[in-house]
């Protein structure tokens, strides 16, 4: 795709920034780099879980915990730019906490944080920008914006591989794209920690958050106890054998091997969940692969779609993007056939679709193999 990538050197110079702050040491140098650049910024933290009514305690290190509202805070003054809490409680417990249980109760295996930056954080971003009359936003996020010839912009991978937040983004409608900005796109982690020591920033050595921000379990199955409800069934083979029993569907993720408490002789993993007959069914590592999937669309680029030049897809955080050799469209659902097998591809799990390092569709998977 030709075009160009959005800097911040081509936003308008003096321009206000409305930033996403999370209490982490990205966000944190991502407002001292536009201060630094000249940017008039509003630091905005969301309130999407610490204080809601909900039945489980919040990591430490999560985003939505209380000491991440206070680290915020502490960076803003050191600053010295204002800090603002927004509460997002009511739209973070529908359309990502509910919906992550929701998921698990069909048996599929749930992306909450992509659906959060697509329907809590960047909408909100953008309501409060709107609301209060700022230029741009911004997040934190190991991304790039790039703008295609036709004036079009879509999210685009960080320069930094190691880093590069653009699967997590790939749900973002780019029409939402016109007044983003995300400082650390062409940084490196290590540069980001040294400037925030520099700058005499609290958090430059706080440890990223990991996983899902309001999992404070040691297990998901602990953490799914009493939310989701669990019913009992039968492990089979993928021939049909019944080899044991399981205490609920919601429990088990496609691929995986450990904690099945089944005794085969070889090492078995779980290659699916029907869910229509409350079974999981167990195979052989080669049970996992599969060249095709069919995914419900999210957006997708169909110039790109239509386009002679090749795509790739990536089908999870931690997965290279493959190559696509087929990609059909029709109304809201996608046929994808990559050119070589992929493994264990989990319904539920997003999709994201690149022309080279560029983002141009989003889906979630609906199944593995032929439609």
């Amino acid at each position: 795709m030709n075009g160009s990538f959005v800097t911040m050197e081509s936003a308008r110079a003096g321009a206000r920034v409305l930033l996403a702050m999370s209490g982490g040491v990205d966000s944190a140098v991502s407002a001292l780099t536009l201060v630094e650049a000249g940017y008039r910024v509003v630091g905005m933290t969301m309130k999407n879980y610490c204080h809601g009514d909900f039945d489980t305690k919040v990591p430490e290190r999560s985003c939505c915990s209380l000491e991440a509202i206070d680290d915020a805070r502490a960076v803003c003054q050191r600053i010295g730019i204002r800090h603002m809490v927004v509460s997002t409680e009511e739209l973070f417990g529908r359309e990502v906490y509910h919906s992550f249980l929701d998921e698990y109760r069909r048996g599929r295996t749930p992306n909450p944080c992509v659906r959060c930056n697509s329907i809590v954080r960047f909408d909100t971003l953008v309501e409060w920008a709107d609301r209060m009359d700022f230029d741009y936003v911004a997040t934190g996020h190991y991304a790039r914006v790039f703008q295609a010839l036709s004036g079009r912009r879509y999210i685009a991978r960080a320069s930094s591989s190691a880093k590069d937040q653009s699967y997590f983004l790939s749900a973002l409608d780019p029409r939402a794209l016109d007044r983003v900005l995300f400082p650390l796109g062409d940084r490196e982690k290590d540069e980001v920690r040294a400037h925030a020591r520099d700058g005499g920033l609290r958090v430059a050595d706080k440890p990223d958050s990991q996983d899902v921000c309001f999992v404070a379990t040691k297990t998901l199955r602990e953490f799914l106890d009493g939310k989701v409800e669990m019913t009992p069934g039968e492990v089979t083979t993928t021939a049909g054998d019944v080899v044991g029993r399981h205490e609920g569907l919601a429990t088990y993720t496609i691929g995986q091997r450990k904690g099945l408490g089944i005794a085969a002789g070889r090492p078995q993993y779980v290659v699916a969940l029907d869910t229509a007959r409350n079974t999981v069914v167990l195979g052989d590592d080669e049970d996992l692969y599969h060249r095709e999937l069919t995914c419900d669309l999210v957006w997708i680029d169909e110039s790109a779609a239509r386009s002679a030049s090749p795509l790739s897809a990536q089908i999870r955080s931690r997965h290279d993007a493959q190559p696509v050799s087929s990609l059909s469209v029709e109304g809201g659902r996608a046929c994808v056939a990559f050119a070589t097998l992929q493994r264990a591809m989990a319904p539920g799990q997003t999709i994201a679709f690149y022309d080279g390092d560029v983002v141009v569709g989003s889906g979630v998977i609906a199944a593995a193999g032929p439609s």
